[in-house]
């Protein structure tokens, strides 16, 4: 049985909901799946000015425990094109595990959200993954198998990189029926690739 986590930030909650769905779908494949959240690192006062969603149930996670995990999926929402300070932050505490080769060969991957259908996704998905890949982490994305992705009479995210949502400018927008999908497809497919590699 593959052990997974489900690693996030999430500013409005747009990221937390995904990465419940992630869990989900990990969990359908027969893994045992946690999900934590990365320290915010922004002054609680701002937070609370900014009306961040500071009440998320997620246990913050730390650097060490991330290789007791078989698999672990990446979600953080678009920032100027790139991943969150906060998701940046974190990973780059992780020097020890990577000069170790701590988290070679295990499985990741990434999910993300932006306020726009062109606002960066693809590139915070490839911020977060290129992390991955110096890590030594094996990769596996949203494929075309996901057929939701090729919808066109709605507006969604999701693409081969990764599941993503769009938020909306005002982060008026929750996370659809077809982005949630994309989410649970990804996080099966994550748990079922960690578990032929390591079952």
């Amino acid at each position: 049985m593959a052990k997974v986590l489900v690693l996030y930030y999430s500013t409005y909650g747009h990221i937390e909901t995904m990465a419940q769905a992630m869990a989900e779908g990990a969990r359908s494949a027969g893994a045992t799946v946690d999900v934590k959240r990365v320290p915010e690192t922004v002054p609680q006062d701002i937070a609370k000015g900014a009306h961040f969603k500071l009440d998320q149930g997620a246990a913050v996670a730390t650097v060490a425990e991330l290789e007791n995990y078989d698999a672990i999926i990446f979600g953080a929402p678009t920032r100027f094109g790139r991943m969150p300070s906060q998701m940046a932050a974190f990973l780059d505490q992780a020097g020890g595990l990577w000069a170790r080769g701590a988290l070679n060969g295990k499985v990741g991957g990434a999910f993300t959200s932006s306020a726009t259908q062109h606002g960066g996704q693809e590139t915070t998905l490839f911020s977060i993954i290129t992390n991955l890949l110096h890590f030594g982490m094996t990769i596996v994305g949203l494929p075309y198998s996901f057929q939701g992705q090729m919808v066109l009479d709605e507006v969604t995210g999701c693409g081969p990189y990764g599941a993503s949502t769009i938020a909306g400018g005002q982060g008026q927008r929750q996370p659809s029926a077809n982005e949630l999908d994309g989410a649970r497809f990804q996080g099966k497919l994550i748990a079922q690739t960690a578990a032929k590699l390591f079952g």
